[in-house]
């Protein structure tokens, strides 16, 4: 009886040693480490839309590319909640004839956002390309759920396409390249010293 007992809890007093060293090991293998410098940690992405920093390329170069044929292909994505035949209905959205150049949020009947109707002014090409890349950049609290169009040639398809659609706001100008600064102890061509011709040698 006495050795049956012992080998019984003999058993029991191993197979509770192995439980523990078990929860350790494991405990040790995934256990939480912070993330130290040279790890890649990964951000959150933005629920809002593409960030309105990255729209880099000035309006008048971005413009002056615009293919109205192909804005027309980019349009499909807001032909479910808006109109832009002259006349039309809103529907989600307002009616978008004649849109380029207007007053924000005036459309006759449609019920716009405050922060939109609190942005004023005209939908200039510089302004729409900020609304569409980013509805939520100009206007915080806008009913419209886009999260926008983060490729530069497609707001500007749209734009163009939407200008021709009862506006004609006129392209703006693109804007002078920069100047490339001078290499490092280079002289400006304009600011060298002249040559000056050699003498003429005396006639014989």
């Amino acid at each position: 009886m006495d050795n049956s007992f012992n080998t019984i809890a003999g058993w029991a007093l191993a197979a509770g040693i192995a439980a523990l060293g078990l929860t350790i090991v494991t405990g040790e293998m995934f256990k939480h480490h912070h993330l130290e410098k040279g790890g890649y940690p990964v951000e959150a992405a933005d629920e809002g839309g593409a960030d309105p920093a990255k729209a880099a390329t000035p309006i008048g170069q971005l413009m002056a590319a615009a293919d109205p044929a192909k804005g027309a292909e980019v349009y499909k994505k807001c032909a479910t909640c808006h109109t832009v035949n002259a006349g039309g209905a809103s529907g989600t959205g307002p009616n978008l004839h004649g849109i380029m150049g207007k007053p924000v949020a005036k459309a006759a009947g449609f019920a716009y956002s405050p922060d939109l109707v609190a942005v004023g002014g005209n939908w200039d090409w510089a302004k729409m390309n900020q609304w569409l890349l980013k509805p939520k950049s100009l206007a915080k609290g806008t009913k419209m759920g886009f999260g926008g169009i983060s490729k530069e040639s497609d707001r500007a398809d749209l734009m163009a396409y939407l200008n021709s659609e009862g506006s004609n706001l006129p392209k703006p100008p693109v804007e002078a390249a920069a100047a490339a600064p001078a290499a490092d102890g280079a002289k400006p061509a304009d600011a060298a010293a002249p040559k000056t011709a050699a003498p003429a040698k005396p006639a014989a």
